[in-house]
Parts: C-alpha cells; structure tokens; sequence
C-alpha cells in the first residue's frame, strides 16, 4: 500500500499545471526541516510562489504547514524517489542533501537549477566527501569558510563558477530566536546539566566506547545526562547506544534524545560534549554555552581535504569556544561541577564567521526569487 501512495504522490505532483511547481523543496526527513523552516516559511509570506515540499519522512514538521500557496508530498527514499528525481520538472530544486549524482540520487533530465542549503556550520572539505557540492548550480553559504573552500575547490578541480549567496544559517536563527522567547531560569543548587551530542562514525565518541565511559562518570558525579546521539549512530551502532540505556534507561538523573530536530536540551542544559559534530558549534555561538570536545580522530571523509590548503573550520574553532580533552584523559574526567569549561565567546567571533545572523532567511528568499525572476 506504501508504494502505491507514493506513487500517487508522484502523480500528483507532475499533473501539477507547470506555473505551480517551479519552487521545490526537498526534505530527507524532519531533521532537515529546522534547516529548510525559515526560507519555506518566508517565501510564502513575502511572495505569491506556489512552494511543493517533499519529505521521505512521514514525521517530518513539513508535511503538517497549512498554506494556500503550499503543496506537500510524501515520497520514500528508494527507486520510487530516484525516479521521480530523475524526471522532475521544476525551475529551482531546493535542498540539504550532498553527494547528487555520486550515488541513487540524480539530476533530473530537465533543466532544472539545484539549491544547496547548509545543514551545519562545519567545512565542506573534510568532512563531506570528495565532490560532494560538485553537481549544484547555487550554494547557500553559511559564512565565508564556505565561499573560500567552494572557490579553492573549483580553481584546483577546474570546475565551473557556481553562483555562491551570502545566507547564514537558518538553524542557529531559530536556536537564538527560541533562546529570546523561554523565560530566562536561573539554577540555584541543582544538578549540572550534560548533553552528550556526538557525531557519527567508526572513531566517534559514542560507536568507540567513549561515550558510555563519560556516562559513567557524569552520573557518578551527581549530573543531569542527556545522550543526544546522531540518527546515523542510531542506525548503525544500535548496540552501543543500547548499551548505555540497558544500564541507565530507568535512573532518574539519565535522559534519551533520539529526535535532534527538537531544541529542548540544547536550551535546558547548561554545557555540552561533544567531538566533531556540528551541533557543538550551533550550541556554542546560538546560546553562548560551553562545549568540551573529546578529541577522537578528525571525521574524514574526503582523504584529499589537504590539497586545499584550507584549515577546516571545525578544527581552527574550537579551541575558540571550548576546551579540549584527550581520549587518553577519559577515565579521569574533571568535576564539571567545580571546574571553569570555556571562556566567554566574543560575539564578534560568531559575526565574522557566520552571516546574517537571525536574518538569513530574508536573503535566501531574496536569491530564490533572483532566481525564479520573480517581483
């Protein structure tokens, strides 16, 4: 029955007269949609664009907006959605997914403009794979790191100029603007409050063991833990992760998070660990919080990132905005409680690396409607 829904969500779409699908999004899944929010939700108030939003997920917050101008359609990932891609016909595809045209995921056939929104602050050399923006038309940078590395990576691969929009990043927009409406709560003798919000991969802190050792230590320390593990960890290192709740999922100081398009731990908490992932560097320069980094091996997946010559953001910033702890030092962490974690972020830190703060949805929807040519 699935497949066949799909399908009629296929057909929906493309029996579209063509004036109401120029504008299309498109969502892996309700993660994605904090990323998209902003721009959907902008072109539709300041323009009379029919937006289509398509979701592979069923949960995704997308699905559920109510506009006139605004279409949703829900396509599973697979042969079904690679398809439709494959023969969509729209003026401006707009989304949060690397890598078209290396794996299932292709261009359409017709000429159609691809859109790259940023889904984190981190570089896009080291972590990302190799050629991984090679495919888009238009990048939406979330500061000038990513111009620097877009343009290095043309000039050393010989590739064409791509039309590169000054943006910002949607997502810590709403981490800020979210932080300005909660009443401000001041903590008199309780609990420190820990969100653990790794990356993913085979050296991460969770799938290498790391994270279940912090755990211990937290909870022995009298903390509030919240696990915010990344969906890949989910997905792939399910018996880690079961691991620590088989021993904590019941103790009244432990917490679970497996949705991180939710904000309430981010707010709620008073530090986070981490290691690469870009979560740390939304909770640094969104709340102004502190972050300790446990130092297990740089996320690389593109093994040429040196060729560069360009020092990934993730790395040169985190001494900036917190500190640093071996792996060798993870069996004696420090009292968290008692010790001072990071210095205060220099706002003009965040301003010079990341643009348009609290505004970027104003200049997306400005370059979407550039590119539609619409008043």
């Amino acid at each position: 029955m699935g497949f066949f829904r799909h399908i009629k969500d296929v057909m929906r779409f493309m029996q579209l007269p063509r004036e109401q699908r120029r504008l299309t999004f498109y969502s892996e899944g309700k993660n994605y949609w904090p990323h998209l929010e902003g721009l959907v939700k902008e072109v539709l108030a300041t323009s009379e664009i029919q937006v289509c939003y398509i979701s592979s997920g069923v949960d995704d917050p997308g699905l559920s907006l109510e506009h006139t101008n605004y279409l949703t359609f829900k396509i599973d990932e697979g042969f079904v959605r690679n398809w439709f891609f494959e023969n969509i016909e729209t003026d401006a595809m707009v989304m949060t997914m690397p890598d078209i045209e290396q794996f299932q995921v292709k261009r359409s056939k017709y000429t159609v403009h691809y859109v790259y929104v940023q889904h984190s602050l981190v570089s896009l050399h080291m972590i990302y794979r190799k050629g991984a923006f090679d495919h888009y038309d238009t990048i939406f940078c979330a500061g000038p790191h990513h111009i620097r590395e877009i343009r290095a990576m043309e000039k050393k691969y010989n590739l064409p100029a791509k039309n590169l929009v000054e943006h910002g990043y949607g997502r810590l927009d709403s981490i800020i603007e979210e932080a300005k409406s909660r009443p401000k709560k001041v903590k008199v003798n309780e609990p420190l409050h820990v969100l653990i919000a790794p990356t993913w991969g085979p050296e991460g802190t969770v799938e290498s063991g790391i994270a279940e050792k912090i755990v211990d230590q937290l909870i022995n320390q009298g903390c509030i833990v919240t696990l915010r593990p990344h969906p890949q960890t989910i997905k792939f290192a399910k018996d880690k992760i079961d691991s620590i709740l088989n021993k904590y999922s019941k103790h009244n100081m432990f917490n679970y998070e497996a949705n991180i398009a939710g904000q309430d731990s981010l707010h709620e908490s008073d530090v986070m660990i981490s290691d690469w992932s870009g979560a740390a560097l939304d909770y640094a320069f969104g709340l102004g919080k502190p972050v300790v980094f446990i130092d297990v091996p740089r996320k690389v997946n593109n093994i040429d990132y040196e060729e560069l010559s360009i020092e990934p953001f993730e790395v040169f910033i985190r001494e900036k905005i917190g500190k640093i702890i071996d792996t060798i030092k993870i069996e004696q962490l420090p009292d968290f409680r008692k010790v001072q974690i990071s210095k205060k972020i220099d706002q003009n830190l965040i301003l010079d690396n990341v643009y348009n703060i609290e505004k970027s949805s104003t200049y997306s929807c400005k370059a979407i409607k550039e590119l539609l040519n619409h008043d």
